[in-house]
């Protein structure tokens, strides 16, 4: 059940999700344009963390708690990323 727009909680919520909607939206857009695979990487991280936050909000909208470990999981899968990908830098910039 969607919160009401009638009150305060409710209107937060809703314009929270739209608000996060529109960010990730803006993220897929630079992910297909981006440069740079850096800048690429740093989009997936912002996109990751719109998607927790949409998780977040439609948790708190309907009150089922069990999407909270959907968004665990993929926090620690972006962190492992994030970590894969700082060891690739280094090992690129060193060997240059």
């Amino acid at each position: 059940m969607i919160a009401s727009w009638n009150t305060l909680m409710g209107f937060a919520l809703n314009f929270a999700l739209i608000c996060l909607s529109l960010a990730y939206l803006a993220a897929l857009y630079r992910l297909l344009v981006g440069p740079a695979i850096p800048d690429r990487i740093i989009v997936i991280d912002l996109v990751a963390s719109a998607t927790i936050g949409i998780i977040t909000v439609f948790i708190l909208l309907t009150g089922k708690t069990i999407y909270i470990n959907v968004a665990l999981v993929i926090a620690l899968i972006v962190f492992l990323g994030n970590v894969a990908f700082a060891k690739y830098l280094k090992k690129t910039v060193c060997d240059v």
